[in-house]
């Protein structure tokens, strides 16, 4: 049985749903909602549980989102849909990241919108009351929306295999969220909750959308993997919605997308680089026991990166600055068509022994963009304002675009202040300098 149109209009509905935290904490900073204060009792608190505060959850809930509905229309609606899956911690982490390097003018145009939607009454709470607590002020400013549709909005399970099970309700989840989002902004711009987002993402695909005014186009992307990235005119949304819930079942999300572009008569796909998001692959849950405890072994002995500057003469972009490259977190420099000598400098705020280095090019997914023909020095005797180092050593070479190596202190005898990656052969095209890590003292 497939899941009807009317059913998605009746579901859009009840999507209010899941404001308890929310609502609680909207209260405490809303005056004009100060008669409600009569439910701002904890959860935890079983005797307040009964189904007149439900009713009143859900007045008060109604009443806020008349406000939301009432807010000015932004410019771009980002839509994330969320299941429990072990690792509570990357809706938060993405949510987080999508705020903290948005400018406070990017998220006067911003709207987001995550669609919870998961059955687990427990991880739907928790999660409600740690974002609530995380993002009030964005909730209360309209920049955060939460919607969550009941199980009985799904159609019944009707003894599919467990991936084609997974991908029909992957599938329906999405139609709910660009469903909800419909008439919330002029353009949509779906993610997932496991990504890692460069910053000044907003400013870049608005740059990138004037480009585009005087061409017809259905879909743009800004990443190359599944449907991540993939932006669409408001317009189109409720129609992207009923075709999710009349071919749910047919194929994944991804795949559904590109048909819906192509029946729209964009035949071609629209791809623009660099890509602006990627997966957090280290930090989600995963089935594979190996790379989950290649990583827990690569954080308990994780690097220090001591304090430095970062200085570079290759091409500087808006999108991604130097800087990001010798950060602990994923985020990367960008560069394009670098030549002979070019160079990539961190020079420390006070000399360090180091003990290890590791420098990392190319996209993690796919290892495109990685330096062809480069090496890692070790800099001394720093002189100048702004400092630089005066003598360099080779340390070691990159071999397919990374390097690792680690350093004998016993043979230095002096303490290291600068660290330069050096390109050796001129590269056409993109490069990716994901990471710089240094390591202090003895390496583990």
């Amino acid at each position: 049985m497939r899941c009807s149109i009317r059913r998605c209009l009746i579901t859009s509905v009840s999507i209010l749903f899941l404001w308890l935290f929310i609502t609680m904490q909207v209260l405490q900073e809303t005056e004009d909602d100060q008669e409600a204060m009569t439910i701002k009792g904890q959860a935890s608190h079983g005797s307040r549980k009964d189904l007149r505060q439900l009713e009143d959850w859900q007045n008060i809930t109604l009443k806020y989102m008349e406000k939301i509905q009432r807010r000015k229309r932004t410019w771009l609606t980002v839509g994330i849909s969320s299941l429990s899956q072990g690792n509570g911690s990357r809706l938060l982490t993405t949510l987080i990241s999508l705020f903290h390097i948005s400018s406070k003018t990017e998220r006067k145009h911003l709207t987001v919108v995550v669609h919870l939607a998961d059955s687990d009454l427990t991880w739907l709470r928790e999660t409600v009351a740690h974002i609530s607590n995380l993002f009030s002020p964005q909730i209360v400013a309209g920049q955060l929306l939460l919607i969550h549709a009941p199980p009985d909005a799904y159609p019944t399970a009707d003894g599919k295999a467990d991936l084609e099970e997974f991908y029909s309700k992957h599938n329906i989840d999405h139609a709910f969220l660009v469903s909800y989002a419909t008439g919330l902004s002029d353009y949509f711009l779906l993610l997932e909750d496991n990504v890692f987002i460069a910053p000044n993402f907003v400013t870049h695909i608005r740059s990138k959308v004037t480009a585009m005014k005087h061409k017809p186009w259905v879909l743009l992307e800004f990443s190359n993997r599944g449907f991540l990235g993939k932006f669409l005119h408001s317009k189109d949304l409720p129609l992207l919605a009923h075709f999710l819930l009349l071919f749910h079942k047919e194929k994944p999300l991804d795949r559904l997308i590109s048909h819906f572009r192509a029946l729209l008569t964009q035949q071609e796909p629209i791809i623009f680089r660099p890509f602006l998001f990627y997966h957090r692959v280290p930090y989600e849950a995963t089935d594979d026991k190996q790379k989950a405890t290649a990583f827990q072994n690569r954080r308990a002995s994780g690097p220090d990166n001591p304090p430095g500057a970062v200085f570079t003469d290759m091409n500087v972009f808006a999108v991604h600055q130097p800087w990001e490259a010798y950060t602990l977190d994923e985020s990367f420099f960008w560069t394009y068509n670098v030549s002979t000598g070019k160079h990539l400098t961190v020079i420390l705020n006070q000399p360090a022994n180091l003990s290890r280095v590791q420098v990392l090019t190319g996209s993690l997914v796919d290892g495109k963009y990685s330096l062809q023909k480069g090496q890692v020095e070790l800099g001394y005797n720093p002189e100048g304002m702004p400092q630089s180092c005066t003598s360099f050593v080779l340390l070691g070479r990159l071999l397919e675009g990374q390097m690792d190596q680690k350093i004998i202190l016993k043979s230095m005898g002096f303490e290291v202040s600068c660290v330069r990656l050096v390109v050796k052969a001129r590269q056409v095209g993109g490069l990716m300098i994901r990471h710089i890590y240094l390591w202090k003292g003895n390496a583990k």
